[in-house]
């Protein structure tokens, strides 16, 4: 048994696409190896800014014969099928062999040296590699994601003869860049790793991320700061550098008069710098920068250099704050009447005034004690943030700019709050959850107007995702909200031309993909759904919490069972007849009876509890039932030879049905 070394060299592996380019080469690796039998004890995968390597350790030397067996056509098949098998197999008809009718090829396959297996297998993994984006260069066939430019292949200590569109393998590698450029003999897999690393090349990826995690909290703490916890650009830092060596530097504190999200945006999405925290968890003037290299004065010009860089985007940033302070949040209004909301759909300023007129609305409904005044000014102002030069700048910020302009701009709290919260999963307090719901409610409407709907796993305008924002909204606030009218007066805004019961089987969906996430069962919302007329979502939530609880009780999974018996026996029998209920001198049996009174009682009961949203006294008046339904299930022939008895008992039966539904639709709960 031994190791082999793979490392496929290369220019730049873009940072976002290395980690699963590993654990695709490891993944293609096995496969491969698969096919001729082969299966190693195990493998160590590596990944650097310019390499994908890995160590499949032990392998045997050579593989063990296989016998292959392929099903071929049945005894006396057409000719034809046969002669296309025989065709296929490359055997005589006296070498097949039968079994069970069928005829079988057998073919035994000897064993092979593993380097010959190997010497196939690399080849079509690089050709078959699933890279994101891929490039292709010389005259050459080969996509890689950028210039393929060496292999290393040894099986033990003997190079494995393999050849890529004109690249060969060998045991020759290259180092650091910058710190050790010449070439590097690799022995075998147990001396890649350190004899790399004697070269300032670091080829774990989870070894540079702790690298760069220790040592820039390291740094912090010893100027009295604290990194902001950042996983992704810590791994993208480690994507970004073979040798990571993490460095302190600092801003001019005058910058901090712009919002802090545009100073973290500028650091970490511009510069890939971590971002860092004061004693008081305030933004500190501060940043950390990771090197790839060991620099000779310790960092002081990449610092510097990296100083000047940050300054210069810095004051561009303070730019644009500075000239959208000049006038109001409401003064860009105008400039949104030449941005699309989308094609066919208007300009954003048309949206605006139709969030501004919605916001007002729902405030009025459902937030009586709120002034709809403040709520249409924030669905007013809500998408004004994006005609200014620093959202132009930074798109990611829009939304966020809107509640700073507004708060300088002297607008109320509420509107405030709002603006900023607009683009929150779950929005809280009541003009913001006004605003955040009139705006996701439009831009639904709109698209589902337009015939416009998730596909699938396609979902280019994040529908589901509004969708859900708009559940977790009323959810996080307990608005009594009824959904089915938002959705009509946002068809009346738009003009619209939409089944309103469509987009509420959508929202339905989602609320169910939501509390599946939450412990729900999905059948048991479809249960209070298919009552229909319920669109206040606390309030069937808080229906469908109670159900659930009740069926997994003893009692309610008994009467669970007693209703389907009776909705079996219901549908069997085509219904209940005409006139059923209401037969003249009908002697019940006692059980008969018993349940007569039992369902007297108990479907008031259960209707009243709904009404008063006491939905648990509810459960307990069908609870109720779980006894009588037993009895007369035993004591009592519904198909009586009788019609007048079988009829008057379907009957009863029907009223079953009636007195559950005032709580759920059984029919739609599993079990």
């Amino acid at each position: 048994m031994t190791d082999f070394l793979l490392e496929l060299l290369s220019e730049e592996i873009p940072a976002r696409m290395q980690e699963k380019a590993s654990a695709d080469l490891a993944k293609l690796f096995t496969e491969e190896l698969a096919k001729a039998g082969l299966k190693p004890d195990g493998i160590t995968s590596y990944v650097t800014p310019r390499r994908l390597a890995l160590i499949a350790h032990g392998l045997p030397l050579a593989t063990a014969a296989v016998s292959e067996e392929t099903k071929g056509p049945k005894v006396g098949a057409p000719p034809q099928a046969l002669e296309g098998f025989l065709r296929k197999t490359g055997l005589t008809q006296d070498q097949l062999v039968e079994r069970d009718g069928v005829l079988f090829a057998i073919v035994e396959k000897p064993g092979r040296e593993t380097a010959a297996v190997l010497a196939e297998a690399v080849p079509a993994i690089v050709r078959a590699f699933p890279w994101p984006k891929s490039m292709r260069w010389g005259s050459g066939s080969l996509r890689w994601v950028r210039p393929l430019q060496g292999i290393v292949a040894l099986l033990g200590e003997d190079i494995v003869p393999i050849e890529v569109d004109g690249v060969t393998s060998g045991a020759a590698t290259i180092g650091h860049r910058f710190h050790h450029p010449g070439i590097i003999t690799i022995g075998s897999a147990s001396d890649y790793v350190e004899k790399l690393r004697a070269c300032h090349v670091i080829v774990d990826h989870a070894e540079r991320r702790d690298i760069i995690r220790v040592r820039s909290a390291e740094l912090a703490a010893e100027a009295g700061l604290s990194v902001i916890p950042d996983e992704g650009l810590v791994a993208e830092n480690a994507g970004l550098t073979e040798w990571p060596v993490p460095l302190l530097g600092h801003f001019d504190p005058a910058f901090l008069e712009v919002p802090r999200e545009v100073i973290q945006l500028t650091l970490r999405t511009n510069q890939k710098y971590f971002v860092l925290n004061d004693a008081a968890g305030k933004l500190a003037p501060a940043f950390i920068c990771t090197a790839n290299i060991t620099a000779k004065d310790g960092g002081t010009a990449i610092v510097a250099g990296n100083g000047k860089v940050l300054a210069a985007r810095l004051s561009d940033a303070k730019f644009f704050w500075e000239q959208d302070l000049k006038v109001k949040l409401e003064d860009y209004l105008p400039k949104l009447e030449a941005m699309l909301f989308y094609e066919g759909m208007g300009s954003l300023r048309a949206k605006a005034d139709r969030v501004a007129d919605l916001s007002a609305w729902i405030a009025r409904a459902y937030f009586p004690e709120r002034d709809p005044d403040t709520a249409r000014r924030a669905g007013l102002l809500a998408k004004a943030d994006l005609a200014t030069a620093m959202v132009g700048e930074f798109p990611e910020l829009q939304g966020i700019m809107g509640g700073y302009y507004a708060e300088k701009a002297g607008e109320k709290p509420g509107t405030v709050s709002a603006l900023q919260q607009q683009y929150v999963a779950a929005v809280e307090g009541c003009i913001p959850a006004c605003v955040a719901l009139a705006d996701r409610v439009d831009t639904l409407v709109a698209f589902f107007a337009r015939g416009i709907k998730p596909t699938g796993s396609k979902d280019p305008f994040a529908l589901r995702r509004a969708a859900l924002q708009v559940i977790q909204t009323i959810l996080v606030n307990g608005t009594r909200l009824k959904l089915g009218a938002v959705i009509d007066q946002a068809k009346a805004g738009l003009g619209a031309d939409l089944d309103t019961i469509e987009l509420l089987d959508f929202f339905a969906d989602r609320l169910k993909v939501q509390q599946r996430e939450a412990g729900v069962r999905h059948d048991l919302i479809d249960a209070v759904f298919a009552l229909g007329g319920e669109d206040d979502l606390v309030r069937l939530l808080a229906r469908v919490k109670a159900l659930q609880v009740f069926v997994e009780t003893e009692d309610g999974a008994n009467l669970l069972a007693g209703y389907k018996r009776a909705a079996n026996i219901l549908k069997k029998e085509g219904g209940v007849p005409e006139g059923a209920s209401a037969v003249p001198d009908y002697q019940p049996e006692a059980a008969e009876s018993a349940l007569i009174t039992a369902l007297d009682s108990a479907e008031p009961k259960a209707a009243n509890a709904v009404q008063n949203e006491d939905f648990a006294a509810a459960m307990s008046a069908l609870a109720s039932l779980r006894g009588p339904i037993d009895a007369f299930f035993d004591q009592v022939t519904v198909n009586d030879p009788s019609p007048q008895k079988r009829n008057t008992r379907l009957a009863l039966l029907e009223k079953i049905r009636v007195a559950v539904h005032n709580v759920a639709d059984f029919s739609n709960i599993e079990g």
